[in-house]
């Protein structure tokens, strides 16, 4: 009996709604390393399968937004615990996708892990530093909230495909958004098997949605769409950025334009929590206690 045996090659398939259909199109394009070696073959998506990403997005909304910012701290920490547990296949993934040695590429991966953690931990503290009651001149009360915007489509960095795509998706869905993701062109496999882990990490279907393929053709009916509140034109370059964010004027969409990052691995401080927030204010008159008029 023969020992050898042939290789059993990865199907990549996008991950929308919490399942993995293949592109509506039935196309694909060829994924290569650094050096240009095939690698796999990524789905190709189309306008439908935007269009779908973003009907599982707003049909999770509800959910997602209401559940307990508790609670999400904990579904975020539990992708974390399912990364941890596949750290060599992303340390691989990450290496090939963007031709880092075995060390650096585990480096970003362990960055990556660490990220989920910390914007975890935020989930039930950033109503505290960005709501408060606010001091005005008369009988009320006035308190502001932080709730989400709602449906976020978020393009990912292109040069980081594993760290800089987590970097951005996490906050999204910490603050209680869905997420429409559309991953790195040159290098989207780190980011179709991130939907794996998230498939089994308790974020119910739909809260992130990974599609692959040319950034421009699929950005494009998301930042016009009417059902996406939001766009993060992180992965996007200068000329494709304008574009999408008159696109986006048009259902008054929040746009949070690139911004230059020397390294996603640096401290992320809060700025990526707060964009996609919109501020609830009430009003709310304060009651009379005794004879003399005093309040509280």
């Amino acid at each position: 009996m023969s020992d050898a045996r042939l290789s059993v090659f990865k199907t990549y398939k996008l991950y929308v709604g919490g399942k993995f259909p293949r592109s509506e199109s039935g196309r694909v394009y060829e994924v290569t390393d650094s050096k240009g070696r095939w690698l796999a073959n990524a789905p190709q998506s189309s306008r439908k399968d935007a269009r779908d990403a973003v009907v599982a997005a707003r049909k999770a909304f509800g959910g997602w937004s209401g559940a307990t910012a508790y609670n999400r701290g904990q579904v975020l920490y539990r992708v974390a615990e399912m990364l941890e547990g596949r750290r060599e296949q992303f340390t691989r993934e990450v290496a090939e996708a963007e031709g880092l040695s075995k060390g650096r590429a585990a480096a970003q991966v362990d960055a990556a892990i660490d990220r989920w953690v910390w914007y975890a931990g935020w989930t039930d503290k950033i109503a505290q530093l960005v709501g408060g009651g606010n001091p005005v001149a008369g009988p009320y009360f006035n308190l502001s909230s932080p709730e989400p915007t709602g449906v976020v489509t978020v393009l990912a960095p292109q040069e980081s495909s594993f760290l800089g795509l987590v970097s951005v998706l996490a906050p999204v869905i910490a603050t209680g958004n869905t997420a429409v993701v559309v991953a790195s062109e040159r290098a989207p496999l780190p980011a179709l098997s991130l939907g794996e882990v998230l498939a089994t990490s308790d974020v119910p279907g739909g809260v992130v949605n990974v599609l692959s393929g040319r950034t421009a053709e699929i950005a494009a009916p998301l930042a016009a769409h009417q059902d996406v509140n939001a766009i993060d034109l992180a992965g996007a370059d200068e000329e494709l950025a304008k574009e999408l964010e008159i696109a986006a004027a048009d259902n008054l969409k929040r746009v949070l334009r690139p911004q230059p990052v020397d390294d996603w691995s640096a401290d992320p401080g809060t700025d990526r929590l707060t964009p996609f927030l919109e501020t609830k204010t009430v009003w709310h008159p304060t009651g009379s206690l005794g004879a003399g008029g005093s309040s509280y």
